[in-house]
């Protein structure tokens, strides 16, 4: 008979400091600050989209993606994708991927903001926001639903 590591009782090791006993991720609350996040999210989305269709308009959202050299037709696609999505988020459908399809368009908008520096508040706004707004739509997919996600209810049907 050949024992293994896992054949033997050892005590497990005693921690040097006693925060490392605890875990690293809080179970209890974790949802919930992963609801937050995607409803957030969702508002965001849901802003800039209604930003593009009412105040700037779509025939003038396309004249700017042109004047940056993205398609003009493009405007009539992201803007409906940002409110649509931006909904999904905050009722929770779908949210990973969700999260995943509105991910490219805070890409390009980085990639966009990026000649004119790193602070949002620079003249054709900077780079940091879009960034920022990028990254917490991919730990959104990496995280998925959260509380109170719509989803959750079609899944346990």
């Amino acid at each position: 008979m050949k024992l293994s590591i896992h054949d033997i009782d050892h005590p497990a090791p005693t921690p040097r400091n006693l925060r490392l006993a605890k875990p690293i991720i809080d179970l209890d609350t974790a949802p919930y600050a992963i609801t937050l996040l995607r409803v957030s999210l969702g508002l965001l989305f849901l802003a800039h989209g209604l930003l593009k269709v009412f105040t700037f308009t779509l025939p003038g959202t396309a004249q700017f993606f042109e004047s940056i050299g993205l398609p003009g037709f493009m405007a009539y696609i992201v803007a409906p994708m940002e409110v649509i999505g931006g909904l999904m988020l905050i009722a929770g459908l779908y949210t990973r991927w969700v999260a995943l399809v509105l991910f490219p368009i805070l890409l390009v908008a980085t990639f966009t903001h990026f000649s004119s520096g790193w602070l949002f508040t620079n003249e054709g706004g900077g780079w940091e926001f879009p960034a920022f707004f990028m990254v917490g739509t991919l730990v959104q997919f990496l995280l998925g639903d959260g509380a109170y996600a719509l989803s959750s209810r079609f899944r346990a049907r």
